[in-house]
């Protein structure tokens, strides 16, 4: 009798020790994630409201493995940007928001620069950067939605 229970404890023991092994060889690289799908929408306006320096902070930040989108809005001496990260690293939001923040301040000595992990600030600037995109945006509306999403930064900070 003991001989019994002794064998289908060990089945028992074989049986889950291969459904865990076979549940952890699945498809490795399910999780990986690479850049090359991330988009960036480069804002070209008509009027004079140069967003050159968004586009090309835009280009730099999604190089970083961590970022899965950018949206980007500058005035002459300010550039917002806000990041979507990746749901992993989202554990890590603060050192990623100052690593952008002293890259692009090394790259744009003369710009004041805010970063945004918030999801929030992300929609905000998209929704900007879609106004600038269809020319319906002079220069103060621009200056006034752009204080308003900054102000919105600034306390979230």
């Amino acid at each position: 009798m003991k001989n019994k229970v002794k064998i289908v404890n060990i089945g028992l023991f074989l049986i889950v020790i291969i459904g865990l092994g076979s549940g952890c060889t699945g498809n490795q690289n399910q999780f990986a994630t690479n850049n090359d799908d991330a988009e960036i929408v480069k804002v070209h306006t008509s009027k004079p409201i140069d967003q050159s320096v968004s586009n090309e902070a835009k280009e730099k930040v999604i190089k970083e493995k961590e970022v899965s989108g950018v949206k980007a809005v500058n005035t002459d001496k300010e550039l917002l940007l806000a990041v979507k990260v990746d749901q992993f690293d989202r554990f890590r939001l603060k050192n990623i928001e100052k690593k952008v923040k002293s890259d692009l301040e090394k790259a744009y000595p003369n710009h004041k620069i805010i970063v945004s992990t918030d999801s929030k600030m992300y929609l905000e600037l998209e929704q900007l950067e879609q106004k600038l995109q269809k020319d319906k945006t002079e220069k103060k509306t621009l200056k006034k939605e752009f204080d308003k999403i900054k102000s919105l930064m600034k306390e979230k900070a």
